[in-house]
């Protein structure tokens, strides 16, 4: 059961309290800015594990700035189509609203999922950025943690992706072998758990080095935990390794 950090009080709650009941989740952002960019990819990042547990989810997209521009460099950055939000007190009876907010912003009633800021260090603009690069450097940190992207972080997710994309169509090329059920369970704990992208990270990078395990298991375990991350990790599949 996904579980997040009700921002209101700090306490762990139930992202779809009633099973399989409608959750609206809903991405208040400022304007087209780096923090609203990551506002926006967690909004993505829930609706993704939510409907990974079988949950129906609504997607909205409020903010009176920007939007147009903010729906365009979210579908650069991988994210879910997000309708516009109109009156945030319309409804389709859903079980559940969540709002994905940038901290110290808006305060809408209901259960709040808070990101911390972006402070953008690095060369141009975030829109000159591989979008699936700056994905992953934004992934490497919980989303109440402040992240500062520059040179040095957009490199070392540049040079991650090469490598897993590399690894995953290397490893297409094996038997399939189906994902390791510790490996799955550790997966589901670590994205399950208020959306921990780290530690996802931290198990992909463990499979990734076990010599125990078949190449058929890695790639299956990468296609499924990108099902949730969208780093595109099967690009790769049909080139020459």
């Amino acid at each position: 059961m996904l579980r997040i950090t009700d921002a209101r009080t700090g306490e762990s709650v139930d992202a779809a309290p009633a099973r399989r009941g409608l959750t609206r989740v809903e991405a208040h952002t400022r304007g087209l800015d780096p923090t609203s960019l990551r506002v926006l990819l967690v909004a993505d990042l829930l609706v993704r594990a939510l409907e990974l547990g079988g949950t129906p989810v609504w997607a909205l997209l409020t903010g009176e700035r920007q939007r147009a521009e903010l729906h365009a460099a979210g579908a650069a950055l991988g994210v879910r189509p997000f309708e516009d939000g109109g009156d945030a007190g319309t409804g389709l009876g859903e079980a559940q609203v969540l709002h994905v907010v940038e901290e110290g912003g808006e305060t809408p009633g209901g259960v709040r999922v808070a990101v911390a800021p972006v402070r953008w260090e690095a060369p141009g603009a975030p829109g000159d950025t591989d979008p699936t690069v700056l994905r992953l450097t934004l992934f490497t940190h919980s989303a109440g943690t402040p992240v500062t992207v520059d040179a040095a972080a957009l490199g070392d997710a540049h040079d991650t992706l090469g490598r897993w994309r590399r690894a995953v169509a290397a490893w297409a090329h094996r038997p399939s072998r189906p994902v390791p059920d510790t490996v799955r369970a550790d997966l589901r704990s670590a994205w399950e758990d208020d959306l921990d992208t780290a530690g996802v990270l931290r198990v992909l990078r463990a499979v990734e080095e076990d010599p125990d395990l078949a190449d058929g298991a890695r790639f299956e375990t990468y296609a499924y935990a990108d099902r949730l991350l969208g780093l595109d990790l099967t690009h790769d599949l049909g080139t020459p390794t």
